[in-house]
């Protein structure tokens, strides 16, 4: 891992596939020598009352938005820099029963301000049932997202999108076209974001070659074989774009079935 460039804000997003589990597995401590500014955690599967000091780097500010459902879905942004605030949900049921998303803003050393969110999109891969509920998801958030554009605002969106969006995004992607996480109109969904909208793939801007990728399947050693999609992005406004210094993948320990995606943006 390259040390944080002097003046740059270090934001990290990571799956967790449950934070006691990750937690377990060291997490707490790779955050603390991360060099991470803003964490962006999904699927932490926990409820607010088993969310112990154990679960969070001392010191650090730290906000968890869970789900209804115990043991499910859920997200949350740890920090070094105080929240001036933090919303949760999109207002949308799919959303906000699920603990899907939540955001929070900075400031920056010149008074303005900007924000980190940390999103988990659903998986479609179990049933045609879970795909409509993935589709629904993405319907709702686009036009948020347009919005923000409109608007204006300056946000780094950080998650688990559970999409491949181009075929070096996956390894075996002529066999997986049929299949949820790289269906032509997930891909178009995607196409949608960083083209019409606007927005920047924090990784690709500065890798625009490279095959990296997030997740690996449990099966088949598909670690081990680097078979694996990359469905965990850094979303950012355009305001951003310039501002890219470094951009990884963290493979050296694993704490999931996703590998951290560590991005530093110049903010000074």
């Amino acid at each position: 891992m390259n040390p944080k460039a002097p003046g740059c804000l270090r934001v990290i997003s990571l799956n967790v596939n449950g934070l006691r589990s990750s937690c377990s597995k060291g997490v707490l401590d790779w955050f603390e020598q991360s060099g991470a500014d803003v964490l962006c955690l999904q699927e932490t599967r926990l409820q607010s009352h088993q969310w112990l000091d154990s679960h969070k780097p001392a010191g650090w500010h730290t906000h968890l938005f869970p789900a209804e459902r115990a043991g499910y879905a859920g997200t949350a942004i740890y920090s070094r820099i105080p929240f001036l605030s933090i919303r949760d949900g999109l207002d949308f049921e799919l959303c906000d029963t699920e603990g899907r998303f939540t955001l929070a803003e900075f400031a920056r050393p010149d008074g303005s301000t900007f924000g980190v969110a940390s999103v988990y999109f659903p998986s479609g891969s179990s049933s045609e049932q879970a795909q409509l509920r993935k589709d629904a998801f993405m319907e709702r958030i686009e036009p948020l997202m347009i919005g923000w554009r409109q608007q204006e605002r300056s946000l780094i969106v950080c998650g688990d999108v559970n999409i491949a969006h181009r075929a070096i995004d996956l390894k075996n992607w002529k066999a997986n076209q049929k299949f949820s996480g790289f269906l032509p109109h997930e891909r178009d969904w995607m196409d949608r974001v960083y083209g019409e909208m606007g927005f920047v793939d924090a990784f690709r801007h500065l890798h625009p070659d490279l095959e990296a990728y997030s997740w690996w399947s449990n099966r088949g050693q598909a670690f081990a074989k680097n078979v694996g999609w990359r469905i965990d992005y850094q979303i950012a406004t355009p305001d951003w774009r310039d501002t890219i210094v470094q951009a990884s993948i963290y493979k050296d320990q694993r704490f999931s079935d996703h590998a951290p995606v560590i991005v530093d943006y110049q903010l000074a």
